[in-house]
């Protein structure tokens, strides 16, 4: 089947309808431009009046609830307002899906870029830039996990109780569930898998406090100034919930590249790697910005890995029964091998 593209998903004609609804400017909406960004959601970028609006509306995937993950969205971004947070700025959100045929929102355009596709000149020649920019990520999560989720309006917004004794199991049924796509041969190849389960059980931390979690908190997913090394913005939401914030730092740790640059995973590279501060030193650095417990830390970068290596092989499941390319598969079942070996790390050290 091939790709969807923005003209099939955004009418625009019914897009300035309800922009007309919702007093957004007036005039024709200009200068259309789909931009690169995400997973397969949909960013697009116009003009109407003299404001600059980007648009973030899910595919068309009938087995996943895109419009609640735009909901979602839209309502964090919403309760992130004013604070000290990186964040796309909210204009408005259409939880309808009689518009566009999903809900969406608008957002203000965010002047940055993404290091993972590559640095400016300005980034790129000075380390002691790159250096700041390590710390600005760290400083990002602990600055979300500062967020009083409570008196920002997400009381009811996720399950906090139980949440790290939830874990383990949630992950590891999802890792049994890949067994009915035929030509997956199992978690077999996979080092560690049931000794790293049965250590983050045995380790789990006793308690903690509750706060907002990005989900997928890593170098692909922020955008730094281009005049200097300060976080942008924070983006691609669509895991966002009410869990334990040290979950973002740990997911931080268990994608960061090593001294050379080499990631366990191969989607957040950055070159030139010199410069930037070590995973330990991250940790450091988002201590000093926060009043959590720090003492487990490992435990949540051991947890991170074995949930994005869960999440990682089943693309390889699916590869493996014709449901997605080889090529892709190959690549993911790679570094889902490579966070377990991460995650052993730090158990044995």
């Amino acid at each position: 089947m091939a790709l969807e593209t923005w003209t099939d998903l955004v009418d625009l004609e019914k897009l300035t309808a309800w922009m007309d609804e919702e007093r957004l400017e007036s005039g024709a909406l200009q200068d259309v431009t789909a931009l690169a960004g995400g997973t397969q959601n949909i960013l697009l970028k116009f003009r109407r009046g003299d404001r600059t609006f980007v648009l973030r509306r899910p595919p068309h995937r009938p087995h996943m609830n895109g419009s609640e993950t735009m909901r979602r969205e839209a309502r964090v971004l919403a309760a992130l307002k004013g604070s000290d947070v990186p964040h796309p700025g909210l204009i408005a959100a259409c939880p309808r899906e009689d518009v566009l045929g999903a809900a969406f929102y608008l957002m203000e355009p965010v002047e940055g870029f993404n290091p993972t596709v590559g640095l400016p000149a300005l980034h790129a020649g000075d380390a002691n830039i790159r250096r700041r920019m390590g710390f600005a990520i760290a400083d990002g999560a602990a600055a979300l996990g500062r967020i009083d989720y409570v008196a920002a309006g997400l009381a009811d917004f996720g399950k906090p109780e139980n949440y790290l004794e939830r874990q383990v199991a949630r992950w590891r049924g999802q890792l049994d569930s890949y067994r009915e796509y035929e030509g997956w041969a199992g978690p077999t190849e996979i080092p560690g898998v049931e000794r790293v389960a049965d250590w983050l059980d045995a380790n789990r931390p006793k308690s903690f406090k509750p706060g907002i979690i990005h989900g997928d908190y890593h170098l692909a997913n922020v955008m730094y100034r281009f005049d200097g090394p300060e976080l942008a913005a924070i983006v691609d939401w669509e895991l966002t919930t009410i869990g334990d914030p040290l979950l973002d730092l740990g997911w931080l740790m268990a994608t960061w590249p090593d001294a050379e640059g080499r990631g366990s995973t191969g989607s957040v590279g950055v070159q030139p790697w010199d410069g930037f501060p070590t995973a330990a030193e991250l940790v450091a650095r988002y201590a000093e910005g926060t009043a959590r417990d720090m003492s487990a830390i490992e435990w949540y970068a051991v947890l991170a890995c074995y949930k994005l290596g869960i999440i990682l092989e089943g693309t390889y499941a699916r590869a493996a029964a014709g449901k997605a390319p080889k090529a892709t598969g190959d690549m993911l079942h790679a570094s889902t091998l490579g966070l377990f070996r991460r995650a052993l790390g730090w158990i044995e050290q």
